[in-house]
């Protein structure tokens, strides 16, 4: 029988008011400095790219300055390519994966593609380790028009503003234990929902759009990342995280429909990185090389079309 969680903070099976809301954000602490982990090693992208501020989060513990890199000999010939990280401010390697690939990578790729780069989209739940903003608003459901997230609404204006296509866009995510033990149930609570017992996948996988799956770039990324940390198995009744399992280490979902950050581009090509930090087979380098390995895996799979 599935145990069901019950969370520390409103009533059983009644949503959050403001109250309740209030009460969840002051009970939060900050853990880490996005200044000292993020903004420090953003100095150390060579000149090959351009530092862009597209906006600024005037939060309580704040402000927070938001920056993306674009590529400073930008081609309009080339195809342009889109890399978000840390939309789930809490999901480490998905920051660090971005400012590693800018740092040691993206310059071998600058002749064939012109990159977009917005590496933490959500410092305030970078320095909190959580998946929502202050408001206790998923700004990976909120890419949508009139967001009700900043920092949704604030990263697609930047991409907006640039006034080009899209043509493939990774965003770099993390499944944690901290999901099941934390988020799902803070979910449930707020939404006036019961919360029951999950399970978590032990490795990397892709989520795909339902819409336009990308099968053989999926393919190309598993296989890429494969070479760094282990591809998470199926469960026994071959799902991840309750999604059927169309291949090996890949799932899809309809990425737009449910205000995802891969979905807002509308590029041709998307896909979400799963990275599994708590895994015993893994280490904090090896799940940040993981996430760069899946960009290459990409960028090697879209150079030979």
């Amino acid at each position: 029988m599935q145990q069901i969680h019950i969370y520390p903070i409103g009533t059983p099976g009644q949503k959050w008011t403001q109250k309740e809301v209030q009460q969840w954000h002051e009970s939060r602490n900050i853990q880490r400095s996005y200044k000292d982990e993020v903004l420090s090693k953003m100095d150390e992208i060579n000149d090959s790219f351009e530092r862009v501020q597209y906006g600024e989060l005037d939060y309580s513990s704040g402000p927070y300055p938001l920056f993306g890199f674009k590529s400073k000999q930008w081609n309009s010939k080339n195809p342009t390519v889109l890399v978000t990280g840390g939309v789930h401010g809490y999901e480490t390697s998905g920051v660090q994966g971005a400012l590693l690939f800018l740092k040691e990578t993206a310059s071998q790729y600058q002749s064939d593609f012109n990159f977009i780069i917005a590496p933490c989209v959500s410092p305030w739940g970078y320095e909190i380790i959580n998946r929502w903003n202050p408001k206790a608003i998923d700004p990976n459901r909120s890419f949508v028009e009139n967001s009700p997230a900043p920092e949704s609404a604030l990263v697609m204006q930047f991409v907006k503003d640039l006034g080009v296509e899209i043509f493939a866009h990774i965003d770099l995510h993390e499944t944690t234990d901290s999901d099941e033990e934390e988020f799902r149930p803070a979910l449930a609570a707020r939404d006036g929902l019961e919360c029951f017992e999950g399970s978590i996948p032990d490795g990397f996988y892709t989520v795909g759009d339902t819409e336009n799956p990308c099968e053989e770039m999926q393919t190309a990324i598993i296989a890429s990342v494969e070479k760094v940390t282990h591809i998470a198995p199926a469960d026994p009744d071959g799902t991840i995280i309750g999604s059927k399992v169309v291949q090996h280490g890949v799932i899809n979902y309809p990425l737009e429909k449910l205000g995802l950050c891969a979905g807002f581009s509308k590029a041709k090509y998307t896909t979400t990185t799963e990275v599994y930090p708590d895994s015993a087979k893994a280490t904090v380098e090896e799940c940040n090389r993981a996430q760069v390995a899946a960009i290459t895996g990409m960028l090697d799979y879209l150079k030979e079309l």
